[in-house]
């Protein structure tokens, strides 16, 4: 396809960077009474002895990665993958490369006797469209044994697809919390000339996440407690300070590779 030069402003690196800054902006505003509530849901769990248990498939995946082992983030975050059913569950490397393996609804309930979930722990899980197996039974699982659940979603999206877990429910109708990432449907946000590029998804949730990480540690340090953050591993007491706290909570957090 050739992209003439009206169509060339519509589709541009400045045109996404300021639909980007407009849709953050949005989002912001939108769900800070959302980020509130899950933020309390947090702290409620931290101090209950629980940790920040992780999880998203496909690119959500990135939100698990934005929340557990990040500098100026919570020490106690642990990130649930795909991947554990391999390195934690025995299973073959190949699986990894199954099809639509974030579809398959007999998963969910194997991530969770894998990440050596204690009572108190609290569940963020991230999914943009809200229907895949896998994450709908995971949250079914979650809930079932009593945790609170914020999820992260696009309700534009979540809204006009069919669940394909069997219950037929989508992952915000599991939450306790449901916090909207603001993308639209499919994710791309510059559409001209039949095309429609460049995902939002990702950065919306990372902000969340992070706003999640502020109202959290605030909320510690306005009740005088000391809120366990990382340092950066690239700064000369970045490993005392974090071997530290990470002992803690030793054998309940995994750092991504």
């Amino acid at each position: 396809m050739t992209i003439g030069p009206g169509l060339r402003e519509q589709v541009s690196a400045a045109r996404f960077a300021e639909v980007a800054e407009e849709a953050v902006r949005r989002v912001a505003r939108e769900q800070a009474a959302g980020v509130s509530a899950a933020a309390d849901l947090v702290v409620g769990g931290l101090r209950a002895g629980g940790v920040v248990q992780a999880f998203g498939t496909g690119h959500s995946q990135a939100l698990a990665m934005e929340i557990s082992g990040r500098a100026g983030g919570l020490v106690p975050t642990n990130m649930i993958a795909l991947r554990d059913l391999v390195l934690l569950g025995g299973e073959p490397p190949e699986l990894l490369f199954t099809e639509f393996l974030e579809r398959d609804p007999g998963l969910g309930r194997r991530l969770y006797a894998l990440a050596g979930v204690s009572p108190p722990d609290v569940f963020v899980m991230a999914s943009n469209s809200g229907g895949n197996g896998s994450v709908v039974e995971f949250a079914h699982v979650v809930k079932a044994h009593g945790h609170p659940l914020v999820v992260i979603t696009s309700m534009d999206h979540t809204s006009r697809v069919t669940s394909r877990h069997p219950s037929g429910r989508r992952l915000h109708e599991l939450a306790d919390v449901v916090l909207d990432n603001g993308a639209p449907y499919g994710d791309a946000v510059l559409t001209t000339g039949g095309i429609a590029v460049c995902a939002v998804s990702s950065i919306t949730a990372a902000l969340l996440a992070q706003m999640i990480v502020a109202e959290v540690v605030g909320t510690m340090l306005a009740a005088g407690e000391d809120p366990p953050v990382y340092l950066s591993s690239n700064v000369p007491e970045g490993d005392a300070h974090n071997t530290a706290l990470e002992a803690r909570y030793a054998g309940r957090i995994r750092r991504p590779a």
